[in-house]
């Protein structure tokens, strides 16, 4: 296993090119108003099936050999992994099978399936998606596609902060960017350590999914408390990763919101910026409509990373029924 680098961003930047969306970088005169400084916005939900995680997927799953493709992959994710995985499986023509949470938004299952994924669903409260998936691996000779802990995988994720710098053509004061395991914001940290070091990363989590807030306050690996219930299904990851945390140890700063911090951002991109955004995708966006973190005379990046939302809840917060 080789160590993420920014070289291997550039190599997957490469890679992908292929197959994966280079999503806009967008600004509406709307949303500048509303936090007083220039907002970027990296529409990840314009990717391939519906969020950022197919470029690490691609990036991986890409690469087998044609041994490894007859014998296909196995992967575990609450959705938006499971979905580019099943994505990029089906682009280079193997097989997927996705380790998914029982309470997994039917979107997301129903994603997995459209792309030709076999679905084996686990309790996350009692059961352990790693032992799971490293079992069916191993029964059927599978290659393992973990949702960060990968280094091809990172350095795919990682693609997102190399189109923003090129899109974005001056340097930006702050980066905003969601986590549950940080692969995505650790790719995006290796991007910015090399072509824009004063650039601050902050990242942004649900208050009670905070493991990577906790972890860099700890120096170390550390969860978060157990059992509370958050509409961001997409960063519930228990602990940050093995690889990805080191990386993120040169974050610059930290943001939790709420669930009704998340859904008046939903509610607002909806209205102002005609964007759908799913909770675990509208938290950079909610730590700066709520003031979290201050936007005021600066120019921030903001990764919006996915839009695969269940169309109940959307459409419940939506109009306003869901307060959080």
């Amino acid at each position: 296993m080789h160590t993420p680098s920014f070289e291997g961003v550039v190599d997957a930047a490469r890679q992908i090119a292929p197959a994966a969306v280079r999503t806009p970088l967008i600004e509406h005169p709307a949303l500048n108003a509303a936090v007083g400084g220039r907002v970027l916005l990296k529409a990840e939900t314009l990717q391939v099936a519906g969020a950022f995680k197919f470029r690490g997927a691609y990036n991986r799953i890409s690469r087998l050999t044609e041994a490894e493709k007859t014998r296909g992959v196995v992967a575990y994710s609450s959705g938006n992994h499971a979905q580019g995985v099943a994505a990029a499986a089906q682009a280079v023509g193997t097989r997927a099978l996705i380790v998914m949470p029982s309470d997994s938004p039917a979107v997301k299952v129903e994603g997995v399936r459209a792309f030709g994924g076999e679905v084996r669903t686990y309790d996350r409260w009692s059961e352990s998606r790693e032992a799971i998936g490293a079992e069916i691996a191993a029964e059927r000779g599978s290659v393992l596609v973990p949702p960060f802990d990968d280094p091809f995988v990172i350095e795919g994720q990682g693609t997102v902060g190399l189109e923003m710098l090129e899109q974005a053509g001056i340097e930006l004061d702050q980066l905003l960017c969601g986590a549950s395991g940080g692969g995505l914001i650790a790719g995006i940290n290796l991007v910015m350590a090399e072509q824009s070091p004063a650039t601050r990363v902050i990242v942004v989590e649900p208050e009670a999914f905070d493991d990577t807030r906790r972890s860099l306050e700890a120096g170390m690996r550390v969860g978060h408390p157990d059992g509370a219930p958050s509409i961001c299904d997409a960063l519930m990851s228990p602990l940050p990763g093995e690889l990805t945390f080191p990386i993120n140890q040169r974050l610059a700063g930290a943001a939790t919101v709420t669930d009704a911090e998340v859904a008046e951002a939903m509610r607002f991109a909806f209205r102002w910026l005609k964007l759908v955004i799913e909770p675990g995708g509208a938290v950079s966006l909610a730590a700066l409509l709520s003031g979290k973190v201050a936007a005021k005379g600066l120019t921030t990046g903001l990764v919006l990373s996915g839009g695969n939302v269940d169309p109940g809840l959307f459409s419940a917060i939506i109009e306003g029924r869901f307060a959080g």
